[in-house]
């Protein structure tokens, strides 16, 4: 007798995929050596990622702020500068009116694609930002990682000059 799969929850399927697509694209955006076919993936598993967060009753600006920040970054690690601008501009969108730690973050995507792109005046223009709202967070571990991923864009910068 052939079995029957129980009927799928669609809310129940978003709440889980959306962490785990993020999940899963965090750990293909720490794989070094990815092909460009690995990019490909994690580029559609952040898309996914966000796509069920939308779809979610629950969501919140924090969730598409980060949402639309990871998109970016992906990007960016598959050297693609105009999605990469994109994306962060509607996670800085999103981050309007959130925690500092979130803003800065939209602002340090703007300033990695630029760099990417070569507009090395608006890479400093959203560095000196994102640095502003560093300062404003009041969580010093939260402060911390921002500072150390804005410091880290910064020796990059230099690297490509």
């Amino acid at each position: 007798m052939a079995e029957i799969a129980p009927p799928l929850e669609i809310a129940s399927a978003h709440r889980h995929f959306a962490p785990a697509c993020f999940n899963a694209t965090w750990e293909m955006m720490e794989h070094r050596g990815r092909s460009p076919g690995d990019d490909e993936a994690m580029i559609h598993l952040a898309h996914a990622s966000l796509w069920h967060w939308t779809q979610r009753p629950d969501v919140t600006e924090t969730n598409l702020t980060v949402g639309y920040w990871l998109l970016s970054r992906v990007y960016a690690l598959a050297h693609r500068p105009a999605p990469a601008h994109d994306a962060a501009v509607r996670s800085l969108a999103h981050a309007a009116g959130e925690d500092p730690f979130y803003r800065g973050y939209a602002h340090e995507a703007l300033a990695r694609a630029a760099l990417l792109g070569g507009d090395r005046a608006t890479f400093a223009a959203h560095l000196a930002e994102a640095r502003f709202r560093a300062a404003e967070v009041q969580d010093e571990e939260d402060r911390t990682v921002l500072m150390t991923d804005l410091n880290q864009l910064v020796e990059l910068s230099q690297r490509k000059r």
